[in-house]
C-alpha cells in the first residue's frame, strides 16, 4: 500500500457503552451482515505545536493495524467526506512521507510535524452486502483510548460507530441516520476521533467571512473577497506542487485578483500594507506562472505547425520547439516549486491569514458600500478608457505592442473589480465584468502573439547561426503577425461599437 488515493466518505455516531448495535440488515438495499472481523488499531497524529492542521479539520496520522496500514492524510471535501491519501508506513516512526508534508505545506509552512496524540481502538468490522454480493459499506464498532501527546498532557476513551460506504450509495448513509435517530443516536458532534481526542485542545471551527451588504460598511466587500481568493489560492497550493492540470493557471489568478482588488480599493486599507502584499502577490505570480507560459507558448506553436504544409517546415523545427520550450518550462517548473518552499512564500501567507484576523482598515473602509464600491470601480474604467485614448484611434499608425498589453491590463483591472463587486452590484456588475474580459481575451491573444514573434526571432537566429534554415521561422512569424493584427482589428471593433459600461448606484 504505497502512494494510493480514494474518497472516505462515512458517518460517526456517538454512542453509550453498553447501547446494542442498531439492526443494519433492515438498511436498504443490504441483503447480508457479513461475519464480524476483530482489528487491533495504533494510530499517531501528527501537527504542527500550534494544531495548524486540526484547524482546517486536516488529520495526518501513521497507523498500525488492520488492512490499511500507513500513513494516512485526510482532507476535508465536504460535509461527510474526506479526500484520503496513504503512503506506506517506512521504516521511521517519527519521520513523515514527503509527499504527505508537501501536501500540506501551505498550512504548516516552516514550522515542523510533531505527534499530538496517539489513539489505540479495539474494532469490530461488520460489512454490509447487497443482493449480487456487493460490498455496499463497512460498519465499525469502534473503542478508543486516547492519549494527548502535547501539554497539557490528558487521556479518554470512549465508544462510537462508524458506518463508511464502500461500493453503496450514498442514500445508505441517510437511511443510516434515520435508522439510528430512531433508536436515539445521532451523527457525532466532532468531526473526527482526532477531534474528540485531543478535546479542549482541538480549535474551534473557523468562522466564516461575513458577506457584503449593500448598506454595510465597504470594508465588508474587500474582507470577504480577499477571503475568497486567500482560500483558493491556499487550494490550488498542492495542486502546483502535483503538477495538476491547471493549478497554475488558478493559483496565479487568485494572487492577481488579490493584487488587482488591493490596488482597486486601495483607499479602504493602509497604504503600507497594500502596497507590501501586491508586491509579494506580483512575485508569486511571476514565480509560478513561468510554467505555465511556456506551456501554453508551446502548444499555439505545435497547433499552429500542425496547420503547415509539409513542404514549408524546413529542418527540424517542432523538435528545436518542443526541445527549447520543454527545457524552459521544466526549469520554470522547479524554480516555481521552490518558491512554494521559500519563507518568503512562507511570510507572504502569514500576512494574508494577518490581513483576515486584522484587517488594516482605513477610515474610508467604513463608508457604505454601495456608493463607495460604485465609486472606486468606475474610477477603473476611467483608467482604462484613459489607457484607450493615449492610442489615438483616429490616428493611421499602427499602435505599439506595449501600448496595447497596457490597455489589456487595464481592462483586467477592471474586470477583476466588476467582479468583486457582484455581491453589492448583481446583473450590472456582472456585465461590466463581461466587457472587461471580452477586451481582456482579445488583447491577450494579441499579447501572446507579441511575445511568440519575439521566440521566433530568437529560434530562428540560433538555427542559422547553427548552419539551418530560418525559412520556417519566418512563416511562422508572418502568421503570428496575423493572428496579432486580427487581434487588433477586433479590439478597435469592440470598442467602438460597444465599450464596457458604467456602475451606477445613485
Amino acid at each position: 500500500m504505497a502512494g494510493s488515493e480514494m474518497l472516505e466518505v462515512e458517518r460517526k455516531y456517538d454512542v453509550g457503552e453498553s447501547d446494542e448495535l442498531p439492526p443494519l440488515a433492515s438498511l436498504p438495499g443490504v441483503e447480508r451482515i457479513g461475519p464480524a472481523e476483530e482489528e487491533a488499531l495504533d494510530a499517531v497524529y501528527f501537527d504542527t505545536a500550534a494544531l495548524a492542521l486540526a484547524s482546517r479539520q486536516i488529520t495526518l496520522r501513521r497507523r498500525t493495524g488492520g488492512n490499511d496500514a500507513g500513513w494516512h492524510l485526510k482532507l476535508p471535501v465536504a460535509a461527510g467526506k474526506r479526500r484520503e491519501i496513504r503512503e506506506a508506513l517506512g521504516n521511521d516512526p517519527a519521520s513523515v512521507p514527503r509527499r504527505l508534508q508537501q501536501l500540506v505545506r501551505v498550512h504548516t509552512r516552516d514550522q515542523d510535524l510533531v505527534p499530538v496524540a496517539r489513539l489505540k481502538t479495539r474494532r469490530t468490522v461488520l460489512r454490509l452486502f447487497g443482493s449480487d454480493g456487493t460490498a455496499l459499506a463497512e460498519f465499525s464498532d469502534d473503542r478508543v483510548d486516547s492519549q494527548v501527546l502535547v501539554e497539557p498532557r490528558g487521556r479518554a476513551n470512549w465508544r462510537e460507530w462508524e458506518l463508511e460506504l464502500v461500493d453503496g450509495p450514498e442514500r445508505l448513509l441517510k437511511a443510516a441516520d434515520k435508522l439510528l435517530a430512531a433508536t436515539g443516536h445521532r451523527p457525532a458532534a466532532l468531526p473526527s476521533k482526532l477531534a474528540r481526542g485531543l478535546g479542549a485542545l482541538y480549535p474551534p471551527d473557523r468562522v466564516p467571512v461575513p458577506g457584503p451588504r449593500r448598506n454595510g460598511p465597504a470594508s465588508a466587500l474587500l474582507v470577504s473577497y480577499m477571503s475568497q481568493q486567500i482560500e483558493a489560492l491556499k487550494t490550488q497550493d498542492a495542486g502546483v506542487r502535483e503538477a495538476a492540470p491547471d493549478a497554475v493557471h488558478q493559483l496565479r489568478v487568485a494572487a492577481r485578483r488579490m493584487r488587482s482588488a488591493l490596488a482597486t480599493f486601495r483607499n479602504l486599507t493602509d497604504a503600507g500594507t497594500a502596497r507590501q502584499l501586491r508586491a509579494e502577490l506580483q512575485w508569486l505570480a511571476g514565480a509560478v506562472g513561468a510554467a505555465r507560459d511556456s506551456e501554453v507558448m508551446r502548444a499555439r506553436l505545435l497547433e499552429l505547425i500542425r496547420t503547415e504544409p509539409p513542404e514549408l517546415l524546413l529542418g527540424p523545427v517542432a523538435q528545436q520547439i518542443e526541445e527549447h520550450l520543454g527545457a524552459a518550462s521544466r526549469a520554470a517548473h522547479e524554480e516555481g516549486l521552490a518558491a512554494l518552499d521559500s519563507g518568503r512564500y512562507f511570510r507572504l501567507l502569514d500576512l494574508l491569514d494577518d490581513f483576515l484576523t486584522e484587517p488594516p482598515l482605513s477610515e474610508s473602509a467604513r463608508k457604505k458600500a454601495r456608493g463607495m464600491v460604485g465609486r472606486l470601480v468606475t474610477k477603473e474604467g476611467s483608467r482604462l478608457r484613459k489607457t484607450v485614448v493615449a492610442l489615438d484611434l483616429d490616428s493611421t499608425a499602427t499602435p505599439a505592442d506595449v501600448a496595447l498589453h497596457d490597455v489589456r491590463k487595464s481592462a483586467k483591472r477592471l474586470r477583476y473589480a466588476a467582479e468583486a463587486a457582484v455581491p453589492i452590484f448583481g446583473k450590472q456588475a456582472r456585465v461590466l465584468a463581461r466587457a472587461a474580459e471580452d477586451i481582456q481575451e482579445i488583447l491577450g491573444e494579441h499579447n501572446d502573439s507579441a511575445v511568440t514573434r519575439e521566440l521566433l526571432l530568437e529560434l530562428a537566429a540560433q538555427a542559422q547561426a547553427a548552419g539551418g534554415n530560418a525559412f520556417s521561422y519566418g512563416r511562422l512569424h508572418a502568421l503570428e503577425q496575423s493572428r496579432g493584427d486580427e487581434a487588433r482589428v477586433r479590439f478597435f471593433r469592440i470598442w467602438r461599437n460597444s465599450p464596457p459600461g458604467r456602475l451606477h448606484w445613485k
